[in-house]
């Protein structure tokens, strides 16, 4: 048995992630997305895609970074 690291469920098939030498058990992926996907900088979703990075800040796509004042970014296909 295992608790989830976003809920709080105890629940006895867990998934255990290891990240940055972090450990976390979650008792499903939507649980584990709420806990360790980042958020876009500008519009706050979860990032669950590849999303774009200008140096250490996440945003969900090339659209939100040139919101946000960032040029030369493009979406991944």
């Amino acid at each position: 048995m295992g608790t989830c690291a976003t809920c709080g469920n105890v629940y006895d098939d867990t998934l255990r992630i290891i990240t940055r030498g972090e450990e976390f058990e979650f008792d499903s992926f939507e649980c584990a997305i709420q806990k360790l996907a980042p958020r876009c900088e500008r519009c706050g979703v979860r990032v669950i895609g590849h999303g774009v990075q200008h140096d250490e800040t996440v945003y969900c796509s090339a659209h939100c970074a040139e919101q946000a004042g960032v040029s030369g970014l493009v979406d991944h296909n």
